[in-house]
């Protein structure tokens, strides 16, 4: 016994495990986009970590309200097949590679956004 956790043995994005196989395209095919954003809006706000309550939250309250179809996509995407949230932020801030499948436009804007040039305060989600 090597005192190797078992989770440690488990395969990362990039590692050989395509996280798109848990993504269901076909729910969100019937859905308006009012709901869409409506659900990704909510979904931004959820995430279980306050960081990325924090930084999706104000990112999806600047940006989703003018996304595209495709844009809608990408970020649908990005936020519903990452299974391990610090993922995402550390995809955001820089710290890990961002794997191909995320790379996109949505991604590109979510690290500016991280990067915060402007110094905007973001200390809370913003109102509904």
């Amino acid at each position: 016994m090597t005192g190797r956790r078992v989770h440690d043995s488990q395969p990362q994005i990039g590692e050989g495990i395509d996280e798109r196989r848990f993504y269901d395209e076909r729910r969100t095919k019937n859905e308006s986009l009012e709901n869409r954003r409506a659900r990704l809006l909510y979904q931004s706000r959820k995430r279980g970590i306050l960081e990325n309550d924090l930084l999706l939250a104000t990112f999806a309250a600047k940006y989703l309200p003018s996304m595209t179809v495709d844009e809608l996509d990408q970020y649908d995407f990005l936020i519903n097949t990452i299974s391990n949230e610090w993922d995402i932020y550390y995809y955001a801030v820089g710290t890990k590679d961002i794997p191909e499948c995320y790379q996109n436009s949505i991604m590109d804007k979510l690290t500016e956004h991280a990067r915060n040039e402007k110094r905007e305060e973001r200390l809370r989600q913003p109102d509904l």
